[in-house]
């Protein structure tokens, strides 16, 4: 069996208990009370118990928190649809936007 992969030390477990009440994501809190309880002394099956969680995704967990810190355990926003126009075209479309329409050739009565 591999050794556990080690948690940066420069948070404390009261650290990231401060951070968690102060995340209003309830998913983040889940994971910094996992890493806490893991920097408190705690086993990472414990951990894995507490969180309802397997040990690869504790794992994943500490790797996230080991680069990133307590902004590394939230919920990664969705990226969204990409664009459809492209850099040009959105600039031609806020041109002519920002133009106006012509009356004679838009039919525009006001």
């Amino acid at each position: 069996m591999a050794a556990a992969i080690g948690v940066r030390s420069d948070y404390t477990g009261l650290d990231l208990r401060r951070f968690a009440r102060r995340s209003g994501d309830a998913d983040q809190v889940r994971r910094l009370l996992a890493v806490a309880l893991i920097l408190d002394g705690g086993s990472r099956s414990e951990a894995a118990k507490i969180a309802g969680v397997t040990l690869q995704i504790v794992r994943d967990w500490v790797l996230r928190f080991n680069e990133g810190g307590p902004d590394g355990l939230e919920t990664p926003k969705p990226r969204g649809r990409a664009s459809i126009l492209n850099d040009e075209q959105r600039a031609r479309l806020a041109e002519i936007v920002e133009a106006g329409p012509i009356p004679a050739a838009h039919g525009v009565v006001r």
